[in-house]
């Protein structure tokens, strides 16, 4: 697996997580002070954009590292919890740096 697909899905996941924190914040002016309805509308669909891009992202990851279902739903689910793609993201780098090939390791055996 390639460097590169890792950190498609890691950019993606703190990204989605920002905005998702960014969104709940919003949401919180707007139900609790009656004030930022547009924003939070704005917000909410950038949110919902980037999620699309993280899913896409974090499937191929998932498909090329070959997780069961239960764990790519996990990881799919993640995007959605404020917070819990910072953390799942951090197991995620620690289980598939393994599985990365360096470029240059397949260069030197050539």
């Amino acid at each position: 697996m390639k460097r590169s697909v890792l950190t498609r899905y890691r950019v993606m996941a703190y990204v989605t997580a920002v905005m998702l924190l960014i969104l709940c914040v919003s949401m919180i002016f707007k139900y609790g002070f009656d004030t930022g309805e547009s924003v939070t509308l704005v917000v909410s669909q950038i949110h919902g954009v980037l999620y699309i891009i993280y899913l896409i992202f974090a499937f191929d990851l998932g498909s090329k590292a070959k997780w069961p279902v239960g764990k790519l739903l996990w990881v799919l689910i993640s995007g959605t919890i404020p917070t819990a793609a910072f953390f799942v993201e951090r197991k995620v780098v620690q289980e598939v740096e393994p599985l990365i090939s360096d470029g240059s390791a397949q260069a030197v055996k050539a």
